[in-house]
């Protein structure tokens, strides 16, 4: 009988107003010998940490949609397509998938859908650390081309640091346009 290889896939970004949605796909090689969480309750630091454990323990993919393609298709087709990118970038072929609720979602391989699993599911919180540290990442990098809106302060995401950048600088080529808050920065 063949191992059954469980997929957890979640994405980050979604609620973020500039950069792109990321997502990633974990399949753990053996059984976890240290804890875990949502990405949302650990620190930078912490996240940091983890992704490096997880990424000796497991098979991982991540998927990239840009803030282009959200702005195209939507958030919700946009979310569709970051986790089907990330399950078929995996090195190799799950044999069912557990993802974070995406409301859409549909694959060939069975597949659950978990509210909050993120918080629920090793899988899931595995592949939520990875895709936030690699997001992360991506906006500090952003930072450096892009000082004026201190992305690697907020990471895209609507604080009032990010919104003070917006009032100053107006919208840079990296924020969603299609997004009611920077809509609101386009007129002024």
């Amino acid at each position: 009988m063949s191992k059954i290889n469980i997929a957890g896939v979640d994405e980050v970004g979604r609620g973020a107003w500039a950069g792109p949605m990321v997502a990633s796909a974990v399949i753990f090689k053996k059984k976890i010998d240290f804890d875990l969480k949502d990405s949302k309750a650990l620190t930078f630091e912490q996240r940091k940490k983890l992704a490096v454990k997880i990424k000796q323990v497991a098979h991982w993919s991540i998927g990239v949609v840009s803030h282009f393609e959200i702005d195209k298709f939507g958030l919700q087709k946009a979310n569709i397509m970051v986790a089907g990118r990330a399950i078929a970038a995996l090195p190799i072929k799950p044999s069912a998938l557990k993802l974070d609720m995406i409301r859409g979602f549909s694959h060939n391989l069975p597949f659950e859908l978990i509210i909050r699993g993120d918080s629920k599911v090793l899988e899931i919180m595995a592949a939520s650390i990875i895709a936030k540290d690699y997001r992360d990442n991506m906006m500090i990098e952003l930072d450096k081309h892009y000082k004026q809106y201190s992305f690697s302060a907020h990471k895209g995401y609507g604080t009032k640091l990010h919104q003070e950048a917006l009032a100053t600088h107006g919208v840079s080529v990296l924020h969603r346009t299609s997004y009611a808050p920077i809509k609101r920065f386009l007129k002024e």
